[in-house]
């Protein structure tokens, strides 16, 4: 917003908020949180705004524009550093009900009040937003709104639940708040959340025009508000609570089912809604779902805090390796805005990298144009030629140290003395493979898990030989790529693999002696997992765990599965192969005819849980134990973005610590003594 031709309005003892006049008599409020990069709705900010609505309303003014004074976007939504505060169901519904209120006062004014919107606009700031008669909105590539409530295991709850229903109709409302899924401007223009998605240096001028020509709210059309009618609400309610039942259990995920019967009963009386709305929210604010959710929010924000911005952005990726990692990591940087070159032994192993990115490509970026320009960052380069200009260089070759060294070797003779040299080994210690460098300092890892474009985490990890420097470099390049960095020790398996590779291994040795790989995996997926452990072990791909558990039990003892050995050298491979612990068709597993499962008891059920999970628990109090991470809330945010352990249990340490150690240690110690030394207790528990 350009403030020159605009008058400041006084507002005393505001630190958040900023009142303009302008010629025409319009009034706009921005919001500009004090000492922050991201605008949120903390309880001063919204205390601040009763007060800056109060000096609108006595100005008397044509019309009012509510506006970020920050680059970053509108605003993030509520302040989740406050919801540890929020103990009490009835003193949080106070809260809320204060938060209803004041939102109402805006969407009553008498004169037409507009929302300005760029960059991010979530959760609490979006129905801020929809509490203005009108939303206009940048087109640019930055601009997001959603509802990610249901992220942090809760529902909209500042009148979400009324005005999204009310603007987009219920099916595409629901949607929204269901999946927390974000959109673009012109997404949302289409499905009625916002008034209008223009180009940035239209959008002060788009503003004004709502207030100059007093234009209609706008409404879902008839086919869109039929969904909310009485009759239609419990049809909706159930196709859409089945929908829902196929993704997560409302005893894991407490908070879309709320938001569906809060739907279902009162949408049809939004006087009602509004108090019921609050109450539902206070109740999900104190389960254990939601705190252990907000916990991982706020750690996963710890973590991109923590890393130090590097001087110098990289803008240029070199990666040497198209196969399944190799292509799918240049793909994603690609895809994240650097300039990427892919590099292997022969043309035709990069011809099939390159169509997965076009296929990522046109999944991820609907405008054409924005398609054609990543097709032109990311090049095949079968020479190396990119080797010179970049500022990363990545290895994804296969999992063998000689080839490894050999590759370095050449690399560092060609790259640029200040480049990045990464290897994405999954379990090779660094030190092995620098000693072909002249400068071993250099060498760090990074390393991504597949598929790429959905995990999460990257593991940065070092030796003892690393520069801090590079270290640095290597985690603030991953935050450039929109993945969260986890530093770690060099050691064998580092973190993730060698925490998992134990839970895999017992689920092999239980199909091993009569079970089923549907029952093992299921049972896993009942406790929360988003897949079993066979079918994790098939994604991986079953020669990367022969390898990986070959390597952990030449360093800490144990046997690889024989039924692992069996089916890698079959040729069996996983998902890749269509063929492994579980056959696939086109990536999902097939339907087979299965003997008639004995239905297990709840003990039964229990113990394979129990099998399955502390082997899980005991590796990753080692790795605390041994020091691969620094703290044991780094454990638990590897585990739930790097593995994906159940995020609403809020990782294997805490998990461990609600069920209580004392239960987990007897368990093991039951476990040794039937299965033998795997179960043994690691001494770590003691300092838990």
């Amino acid at each position: 917003m350009n403030d020159t031709s605009k008058t400041p309005v006084a507002l005393e003892d505001l630190h958040n908020w900023q009142l303009y006049r302008d010629a025409d008599d319009i009034l706009w409020l921005g919001l500009d949180c004090a000492g922050e990069s991201t605008n949120t709705l903390s309880s001063l900010v919204l205390q601040e705004l009763q007060v800056a609505i109060d000096a609108v309303v006595a100005e008397r003014p044509r019309g009012l524009i509510v506006y970020s004074a920050k680059e970053s976007g509108f605003a993030a939504g509520a302040d989740v550093r406050e919801f540890e505060q929020m103990l009490d169901v009835d003193d949080t519904v106070k809260r809320i009900d204060e938060v209803h209120s004041l939102f109402a006062r805006i969407e009553n004014l008498s004169f037409p009040s507009v929302a300005r919107v760029h960059g991010f606009c979530l959760g609490g700031g979006l129905e801020l937003a929809l509490a203005c008669k009108h939303i206009v909105a940048d087109d640019g590539r930055a601009t997001r709104l959603g509802f990610p409530e249901v992220l942090l295991g809760i529902h909209p709850g500042f009148g979400g639940t009324v005005r999204a229903v009310r603007y987009c109709g219920a099916p595409a409302a629901l949607d929204l708040m269901l999946t927390g899924r974000l959109v673009d401007a012109r997404r949302a223009e289409q499905c009625g959340l916002i008034d209008r998605a223009v180009p940035t240096r239209h959008l002060d001028a788009a503003a004004l025009s709502f207030v100059h020509k007093r234009q209609q709210q706008r409404t879902p059309g008839v086919t869109k508000r039929l969904a909310s009618h009485a009759l239609a609400r419990p049809i909706v309610a159930r196709i859409t609570r089945n929908e829902v039942a196929k993704k997560v259990l409302p005893q894991h995920y407490p908070a879309p089912y709320s938001l569906l019967d809060l739907w279902q009963r009162f949408a049809g009386n939004p006087t009602r809604m509004y108090p019921e709305e609050a109450r539902s929210v206070a109740r999900l604010l104190v389960s254990p779902a939601s705190r252990n959710l907000v916990r991982l929010f706020k750690l996963q924000e710890g973590l991109k805090r923590a890393i130090e911005s590097s001087a110098k952005q990289p803008t240029h990726v070199h990666v040497v390796g198209a196969g399944t990692m190799g292509g799918d990591i240049a793909a994603w940087c690609a895809l994240r805005g650097m300039h990427v070159t892919l590099q292997d032994r022969a043309p035709q192993y990069i011809a099939p990298a390159m169509q997965r990115a076009a296929g990522l490509f046109d999944r991820r970026v609907k405008r054409r144009h924005e398609r054609l320009m990543l097709g032109d960052r990311l090049v095949a380069d079968f020479d190396g030629d990119g080797i010179v200009r970049a500022d990363v260089i990545i290895e994804a070759i296969i999992e063998d140290v000689e080839a490894k060294r050999e590759l370095f070797s050449a690399l560092e003779a060609r790259a640029r003395p200040d480049a990045i040299l990464a290897t994405n080994t999954s379990s090779i210690p660094l030190t092995d493979i620098a000693s072909s460098l002249n400068d071993p300092t250099r060498l760090v890892g990074i390393h991504f898990f597949n598929p790429v474009q959905q995990m999460q985490l990257v593991e940065i990890i070092s030796s003892e030989q690393t520069d801090e420097a590079v270290v640095t470099r290597a985690a603030a390049f991953t935050t450039a790529i929109d993945r969260l960095p986890l530093r770690a020790r060099s050691a064998p398996g580092f973190l993730i693999n060698r925490v998992l590779s134990p839970y895999l291994q017992e689920a092999m040795l239980m199909l091993e002696q009569g079970l089923q790989a549907t029952e093992i995996d299921a049972v896993a997926k009942s406790f929360g997992m988003p897949m079993g452990p066979l079918e994790l072990a098939d994604t991986v791909g079953l020669d990367i765990c022969l390898h990986v558990g070959e390597i952990l039990g030449a360093a800490f003892g144990g046997e690889v599965p024989q039924s692992l050995r069996g089916h890698v050298s079959a040729g069996r491979l996983g998902r890749k192969s269509n063929t492994g612990y579980h056959a696939y068709v086109n990536g999902k597993i097939a339907r087979q005819r299965l003997p008639r499962s004995r239905s297990q008891s709840g003990a039964a059920t229990a113990d394979i849980r129990d099998r399955l999970l502390l082997p899980l628990l005991n590796e990753a109090v080692a790795c605390l134990r041994e020091g691969i991470v620094d703290n044991a809330d780094l454990i638990d945010v590897a585990l739930v973005f790097g593995a994906g352990f159940a995020p609403f249990r809020g990782g294997p340490i805490q998990y461990a610590r609600d069920r209580g150690i004392g239960e987990i240690l007897f368990r093991l110690q039951r476990f040794e003594d039937q299965f033998g030394s795997r179960f043994a207790a690691d001494p770590g528990w003691h300092a838990l």
